[in-house]
């Protein structure tokens, strides 16, 4: 019986667990690892989209505690590069927070009651108004009524005139009472979160890197948090002065036109100009209507509409991309698109929101790993 060189047996021990062949293109083994390898990308499709969908649920069911969160949040950015000055000049966190504060609801107050009472002069005269506008524009409907009326002799059919429904707009002492605590309480609920973010910003800050594992990470966590909170701000305070100028300005030019309550219109649209694109043609709309109740010609009525509509393509062309730069501009898709979700999750408060929310997105994703294609998908 012939036995096996001792010399040899051991090499071919060795070697023979290791030689396994490669799975053969068509095997039943390629086969069953694609197919799995299919299943479990779809089942991660659906399961990020079923994430995507209790997200939305989320946030519209919580807009309520959202809205003054997310808010208090952007004025805690926006304010916070204010006290940290005050805090290398040895003042404490919550001495500066506490005059900030003040000076913001002071400045709020005086502001409302200076608005209050125009506004509800236009809002109880707007049927009056509505009703002496209509006369106006018999020139321009003349014409269209001669057309509706040749058609309907032509089809034979007769010619009905729509009943007037009177409409009666009117707020009563009630209806100001039982909005009033509310108001106050969503006001109150901002200006205290923002005091707390101001005063207790950093020190939770530092908590959350003291928990990070490794030093490395924590000095890079550090960086990113840091970069990104300074460019937050610097975009908030730019967007601020530069709607807050376009608002004077916009009240300097209805004063020049002698139209009505010129600094009502001027606080619409630095309020309005949060809303890219939406607000700019929203204000020149109301601007367009105000002037054809106040003015008697057309060519009177729509000259602040007009040099309105100059000024904003002027400040959303020129002077806004100069100002904030390249890396600020975004996709006027993205914004559209971001515009509608958050219009429709929390209305307002959300097409207010949406775009700074959008901008702060786009600055964390660029430093956060995994998440530049955000970033490139909605800049410009």
């Amino acid at each position: 019986m012939n036995r096996p060189d001792p010399a040899i047996a051991p090499a071919a021990v060795d070697v023979a667990p290791d030689t396994v062949p490669p799975p053969i293109a068509g095997s039943p083994q390629l086969r069953f690892a694609r197919s799995l390898r299919r299943h479990l990308l779809a089942v991660r499709v659906v399961l990020n989209a079923l994430l995507v969908l209790a997200l939305l649920y989320t946030v519209t069911v919580a807009r309520v505690l959202l809205i003054p969160l997310v808010l208090a949040a952007f004025i805690g950015l926006a304010l916070n590069p204010i006290v940290a000055s005050g805090a290398r000049h040895r003042l404490p966190r919550w001495l500066t927070a506490s005059v900030l504060v003040v000076a913001l609801l002071a400045g709020l107050g005086a502001g409302i009651g200076a608005l209050t009472q125009p506004a509800l002069g236009w809002f109880h005269g707007a049927p009056a108004a509505i009703r002496s506008f209509v006369p106006k524009l018999r020139s321009v409907t003349k014409p269209l009524e001669a057309a509706n009326r040749a058609t309907q002799t032509l089809v034979g059919g007769p010619l009905r005139a729509a009943p007037a429904q009177p409409s009666t707009v009117a707020i009563s002492a009630w209806d100001i009472v039982s909005t009033a605590p509310k108001v106050l309480a969503a006001v109150l609920t901002v200006v205290l979160l923002v005091f707390f973010f101001l005063v207790y910003g950093d020190s939770l800050l530092r908590r959350l890197v003291e928990i990070s594992p490794g030093f490395a990470y924590k000095r890079h966590a550090v960086e990113i948090v840091r970069s990104i909170q300074i460019e937050v701000s610097r975009y908030l305070l730019t967007a601020l002065a530069i709607n807050a100028s376009l608002g004077a300005l916009t009240t300097l030019m209805l004063w020049l036109y002698d139209m009505p309550d010129p600094l009502l219109w001027g606080v619409v649209a630095m309020t309005a100009n949060f809303i890219p694109y939406v607000g700019a043609i929203t204000t020149t709309i109301v601007l367009a209507l105000v002037g054809m109740i106040h003015a008697h010609d057309l060519g009177t009525a729509l000259l602040p509409a007009l040099t309105f509509a100059g000024i904003t393509a002027i400040e959303g062309n020129l002077i806004t991309p100069m100002i904030q730069g390249h890396r600020m501009r975004l996709s006027p898709i993205a914004i559209l698109i971001w515009l509608l979700v958050w219009g429709w999750l929390w209305g307002i408060p959300g097409a207010l929101l949406a775009v700074p929310m959008l901008t702060s997105a786009k600055l964390i994703t660029e430093r956060v790993r995994g998440w530049g294609w955000f970033a490139v998908m909605v800049q410009r």
